[in-house]
């Protein structure tokens, strides 16, 4: 307990009047600067952001969803056309590409006849698409 009295009085005693000084940061001249080579070390934030890919997919067969999937797995976006394929293989790859965006917390949207958006979550979609003559025709799962 002494050796910490001792400290303590040690560092409390000091006067700290002596150091109410302002600061004042040393000026440089500009000889003192490095000099570079025009703006070549100059980089603008917006080339820095990596560019963001869409992939467009137009599966002909059920197993083809996995690479669809991989796609939204690696944070891509992907339009997948579905009007050249049978309508019960289109209905099970959009069921497959569901429960994917859903795992990863993504969005699937029509935005055409037979035509989705699939999002992973770090792509935020804004608007909606009315397809024509959706109206007119009978309710229909897509």
């Amino acid at each position: 307990m002494g050796l910490m009295k001792k400290f303590r009085d040690y560092f409390l005693e000091e006067d700290y009047e002596d150091y109410e000084e302002e600061y004042e940061a040393p000026q440089l001249e500009e000889e003192a600067l490095p000099k570079t080579a025009g703006k070549a070390n100059v980089v603008s934030l917006q080339s820095v952001q990596k560019s963001a890919k869409v992939v467009l997919a137009e599966p002909r067969v059920y197993a083809e969803a996995q690479e669809i999937a991989d796609h939204l797995k690696s944070r891509r976006a992907v339009i997948v056309n579905l009007q050249r394929i049978q309508h019960e293989q289109a209905k099970r790859i959009v069921d497959f590409l569901s429960g994917t965006v859903y795992a990863i917390g993504g969005d699937i949207q029509q935005v055409g006849t037979k035509i989705f958006l699939c999002t992973p979550e770090n792509v935020d979609v804004s608007g909606s698409i009315s397809l024509d003559g959706e109206d007119d025709r009978p309710m229909k799962r897509w």
